[in-house]
């Protein structure tokens, strides 16, 4: 029975792509270096900003201070944090749905918490999630499960009884070993279909309004 869904929150609630994408284009400017177009830095958010420096940077990356590229990409986001950020198509759906059914929700991101937080004072939607657990929350992320495990406890529901919605395969396996049923959500910034299937998610679905279907 499910009592409760938890969510990954880039690329998987939030739409983020295009305020990560202009601090690695801010960056790479800085540097002297050509932006990269959506197509590029799109399936690199969910892995984080090291992932988009190397999309930036190729194999140029080696002959800078990566942990400075690191900051001045941080900084410039946090500053610009929720230009064009907003909840995907079906979102709010989901959550409505998701309330009439009486289902609590949480948020359980590896997003630092000094950037998870002022994100979320801007988008209005998801402003009634109580429980929200960042990627410095413990002392260990995903694919640990003890990030979505302390989420379950906060909401004081058996982990056996959570749904896990995410887009990387790091969410899926954080899911599987906290014995939660997963969810890959298709629609947000995975590499490919075809790759997104391959982790074996008890669920794949390409729209966030599916998800009502299986509860």
């Amino acid at each position: 029975m499910t009592e409760a869904v938890i969510f990954d929150l880039d690329g998987t609630l939030l739409n983020t792509c295009d305020d990560l994408g202009a601090a690695l284009n801010h960056t790479l400017n800085l540097h002297g270096f050509a932006q990269v177009d959506k197509a590029r830095y799109s399936p690199a958010i969910s892995n984080g900003v090291k992932a988009l420096l190397e999309v930036g940077f190729g194999t140029e990356l080696e002959k800078f201070d990566q942990a400075l590229l690191r900051q001045q990409v941080l900084d410039h986001y946090a500053q610009n944090i929720a230009v064009h950020s907003h909840c995907f198509d079906g979102v709010n759906a989901l959550l409505d749905g998701l309330e009439s059914k009486g289902i609590q929700v949480a948020i359980m991101t590896n997003k630092p918490t000094f950037l998870t937080l002022p994100l979320l004072t801007k988008i209005p939607e998801l402003a009634h999630i109580q429980v929200i657990v960042c990627g410095d929350t413990l002392d260990e992320a995903k694919p640990s499960p003890k990030p979505l495990l302390h989420a379950a406890a906060q909401l004081k529901i058996d982990a056996r009884d959570c749904i896990y919605v995410g887009d990387a395969e790091r969410d899926i396996q954080a899911a599987r070993a906290a014995e939660m049923r997963s969810v890959a959500a298709l629609w947000g910034y995975i590499p490919s279909k075809t790759i997104a299937l391959s982790w074996g998610a008890d669920l794949n679905l390409t729209n966030p309004e599916a998800l009502l279907k299986h509860i």
